[in-house]
C-alpha cells in the first residue's frame, strides 16, 4: 500500500510505500473485544477511605439486662452502636455512630477500589492494534467514522509528513494545504450540548480531531491536536476505526523496524 508524502510545508512530494502493518485484515470483532478490555485497564480506581465513618469509640455494648453497667433496661432504645457524649452517674447521653443509618457513620456499600480486569490474549491485542492502524488508511472506515464526509464526493485520507513543524501556526498552515477547509474535523472543537444533557454532567461535546504519530526522538506538542509516539498509542486513540492520522517518516521507519524484529 502507498500513501502521499507531504513536506513540512504541506506540499505533495511523492508517494511512499507503507509498512506491511497497513495491509493487515481489519478484524472488527477482535477490535471490539480489545476495546472493552482496555476500558477496564484504563479505568480510574476510586474508593472511600477504609476507616471512614468508623473512627468513633462506639463499642456497641449497650445491653438491656438488669443491673448492668451501661445497661439500658427499660429505656426503650435499640442496641445500635452509640458514642457517649456525657455521663451523670449511671445515666448516659448517647448518639448513634458507626452504622450506615447514623450521622457521620460509614457508607453502607462503598466502592472498594478493587476491579477485575477483562482478560485478552496478547496476540489478539496485537491484531486489534494492527487492524486499527490499517483502518486509518481505509477510505470506507474514514467515511463511516466522519458523518460530514459521507455525502461528499471528495475523499480525505490519512497521510505521511516528512517532519513536524516547530510551531502551531506553521502546522495549521500545513494542514490547511493538505486538507483544505476541513479544519473543523482536524482541530478539536468543544461546543455546548443542546438539551437536558447540560444538567446531567455532560454540558460539552467535543470531537477527537486529528492524530499525529511521531518518532520517539521528534519533538512536537500542539494544543487542539493529539501528538503521540508509537509506544504511547492505545487502541482507544484509534477507535472508532478510521481516525484521520498523520504519520511522520520516522514513525513509519520505527514501524518497519518493529516488524523486522518479529
Amino acid at each position: 500500500m502507498k500513501s502521499k508524502l507531504y513536506s513540512s510545508d504541506g506540499e505533495s512530494k511523492a508517494e511512499i510505500q507503507l509498512p506491511l502493518v497497513f495491509n493487515s485484515p481489519i478484524r472488527e470483532d477482535i477490535v471490539a473485544k480489545s476495546i472493552e478490555s482496555e476500558k477496564f485497564i484504563l479505568r480510574q480506581p476510586y474508593s472511600s477511605y477504609e476507616e471512614a465513618g468508623k473512627r468513633h469509640s462506639a463499642s456497641g455494648t449497650i445491653r438491656h439486662g438488669r443491673h448492668r453497667w451501661k445497661g439500658h433496661y427499660g429505656k426503650g432504645i435499640s442496641r445500635a452502636p452509640r458514642k457517649k457524649m456525657w455521663r451523670r452517674g449511671n445515666q448516659f447521653y448517647w448518639i448513634g455512630a458507626e452504622t450506615s443509618q447514623s450521622r457521620g457513620g460509614r457508607m453502607p456499600h462503598p466502592p472498594k477500589g478493587i476491579y477485575s480486569y477483562r482478560k485478552i490474549n496478547l496476540k489478539e491485542k496485537e491484531i486489534a492494534l494492527n487492524s486499527a492502524l490499517a483502518a486509518t488508511f481505509n477510505l470506507n472506515y474514514i467515511k463511516k467514522r466522519y458523518i460530514s464526509l459521507q455525502d461528499k464526493k471528495e475523499n480525505i485520507e490519512s497521510g505521511v509528513i516528512e517532519s513536524l513543524p516547530e510551531k502551531l501556526k506553521i502546522l495549521a498552515l500545513t494542514l490547511r494545504k493538505i486538507y483544505g477547509d476541513k479544519l473543523d474535523i482536524i482541530f478539536k472543537n468543544r461546543d455546548v450540548r443542546a438539551g437536558k444533557g447540560k444538567r446531567r454532567g455532560r454540558k460539552y461535546k467535543s470531537n477527537a480531531g486529528l492524530l499525529i504519530i511521531k518518532g520517539k526522538d521528534e519533538k512536537g506538542k500542539f494544543s487542539g491536536i493529539d501528538v503521540k509516539t508509537l509506544p504511547e498509542i492505545n487502541l482507544s486513540d484509534l477507535y472508532p476505526l478510521g481516525r484521520l492520522t498523520i504519520y511522520t517518516k520516522k514513525a513509519l521507519e520505527e514501524l518497519d523496524k518493529k516488524e523486522e524484529k518479529r
